[in-house]
């Protein structure tokens, strides 16, 4: 109860500071020239697994974990239109020797860290987290095959701020392992995979 009271804590902190540094922001999908560079490269990559496999090649979900915690790292990319279409802050698991600014990742059970890799989107589902909806994630190669085991899932958490909070970090605890995104880009992927008629592709990289 005392962690999670904590974490509350940090995070209406976080939500405050966000709110000051979103009067600054011009727009909700702007990322340095670097991180859009390193983007693009990844959604060819994913664009030509998307082809090949049957997967859906109007979007997918690229989560770059080697970027600050407090930065967008959850975007949405559109494949037609060469660009991102939406942008979340991404919680990391806190499991093993995790930090706030350098995850550990890892496919065991019951490690509560993240893991890389790419992963086939499947079935919605209840989450009492966020807007009350998830979606099971399955591991597509050996470093995150335990995925579904290990109810790693999509989703979102409320208290989670909506503008970016650097140079401030997300704090620890908000995630087992899962990418946990905003509630606002939560809504839209959620729009978009019940709109899906092929499995869409989420991939995790740092």
């Amino acid at each position: 109860m005392k962690k999670f009271i904590l974490i509350l804590s940090v995070f209406i902190l976080l939500r405050v500071g966000g709110m000051a540094c979103g009067r600054c922001t011009a727009s909700k999908t702007a990322v340095p020239a670097e991180t859009e560079q390193r983007l693009r490269e990844k959604a060819q990559a994913a664009k030509a697994y998307c082809s090949k496999n049957g997967y859906n090649t109007n979007y997918c979900f690229l989560v770059d974990f080697s970027l600050h915690s407090g930065r967008r790292r959850f975007f949405v990319w559109d494949m037609k239109g060469d660009s991102i279409k939406y942008a979340s802050l991404c919680a990391h698991g806190y499991g093993k020797n995790s930090t706030v600014s350098k995850p550990v990742f890892s496919n065991v059970e019951g490690s509560y860290c993240s893991s890389l890799g790419k992963y086939k989107v499947g079935i919605r589902s209840y989450s009492k987290w966020g807007i009350n909806v998830h979606y099971k994630l399955h591991g597509l190669e050996a470093t995150n095959d335990n995925a579904f085991k290990r109810t790693v899932v999509l989703h979102s958490y409320s208290p989670m701020p909506e503008t970016e909070v650097y140079p401030m970090h997300l704090p620890l605890g908000i995630s087992q392992g899962c990418p946990v995104i905003s509630d606002e880009v939560m809504k839209e992927v959620d729009i978009l995979l019940k709109a899906a008629k092929k499995p869409v592709l989420l991939w995790i990289y740092d």
